[in-house]
């Protein structure tokens, strides 16, 4: 396993991880959870990512218990979780002092810990001065309750607005961003967070490495009706993920994988991890062999060379371009 620093903090994370993110509570229950963090976790997986919106909190609860079954050092990982989505009364969402406070402490409970390593705001809130909410990230920060903190799909200008205003006011800043990075979705890790990198030292937990399993190439013949596309209440996923041109798209990673000797999954995840501003590329699985298939990713790693790249640009064909006038130190 190959361990990065998050961003220009002095914490180190796996490069790849594992989320719980549709799996836990929905498609596997406690047992078949453990069995899969089990397998991460003797790859040298140190980061596990939750939300306490996943399953209503179900997801928080089984990933803390079966850490505590496991008997595993706290020390040795780096558990996240992402507040917004607590419930539904009226304070019980966004990123108010008032939830962003309470709804920790209830993931703690959940989580059976003291402390989360990694805590996200999960997505921006309108209705919330970003100063009151980086005011009680930095309050939470500071007692505690979490070593660092981040936000989840933000834009580059909010993220740079909320660095600005805890610079100014004397407060913790946001240490990383976790957003949707795969060879599908690229402009916003590869060209609106560039700038980012150098200024702030933003970190990344990117999430979606296989565009909902598109980039397994399970879908180019249909839905198989274990998958996540066929979990009742993902629907909504289908339009998203069933492209036509994608899954041609698909089709030829799926050659390319096969002249390097390894899955298709195996290729795209490789291929995250080879942007050297991606923190940790956050995996997720049904199945124990399903992890072991996308820990082997890294030995995937050192056949994609410039000749390999070049072949799978020319399949994607989605290459931001460069920002203007700005170069990389």
């Amino acid at each position: 396993m190959e361990y990065r620093h998050l961003g220009t903090s002095g914490l180190k994370t796996s490069v790849l991880s594992y989320g719980s993110w549709v799996t836990f509570g929905d498609q596997i229950d406690t047992e078949r959870a453990a069995e899969c963090m089990q397998v991460a976790y003797d790859h040298g997986v140190n980061f596990f990512d939750n939300a306490e919106a996943y399953v209503g909190g179900r997801s928080e609860r089984m990933m803390g218990q079966i850490i505590q079954d496991k008997g595993w050092d706290r020390t040795d990982l780096v558990v996240s979780t992402k507040i917004f989505w607590g419930g539904d009364g009226p304070n019980d969402q966004g990123l108010s002092r008032k939830h962003v406070i309470e709804g920790t402490e209830a993931s703690l409970r959940r989580l059976q810990m003291d402390y989360v390593d990694l805590l996200f705001c999960h997505r921006p809130d309108v209705e919330t001065p970003i100063e009151e909410t980086v005011r009680a990230m930095s309050y939470l920060v500071d007692h505690g309750y979490a070593f660092y903190w981040g936000t989840s799909e933000w834009s580059a200008q909010q993220i740079r607005h909320a660095y600005e205003v805890a610079r100014r006011e004397h407060l913790v800043p946001p240490t990383m961003e976790q957003p949707q990075y795969n060879m599908f979705h690229r402009t916003r890790v590869e060209k609106e967070y560039t700038p980012l990198y150098d200024d702030l030292g933003l970190g990344t937990t990117t999430w979606s490495p296989l565009a909902s399993g598109l980039l397994t190439g399970k879908y180019n013949d249909g839905i198989p009706e274990e998958s996540r596309l066929a979990t009742e209440g993902y629907e909504w996923l289908q339009d998203q993920v069933l492209v036509e041109e994608r899954l041609e798209k698909v089709r030829q990673l799926t050659e390319v994988a096969d002249s390097l000797g390894c899955t298709t999954a195996q290729l795209a995840l490789a291929w995250c991890t080879l942007n050297p501003d991606v923190s940790t590329v956050i995996t997720g699985a049904t199945s124990p062999a399903q992890v072991e298939e996308n820990m082997q990713a890294l030995d995937v790693v050192d056949r994609i060379d410039e000749d390999v790249n070049a072949r799978i640009e020319t399949i994607l064909d989605n290459q931001p371009e460069s920002l203007p006038n700005y170069r990389r130190s």
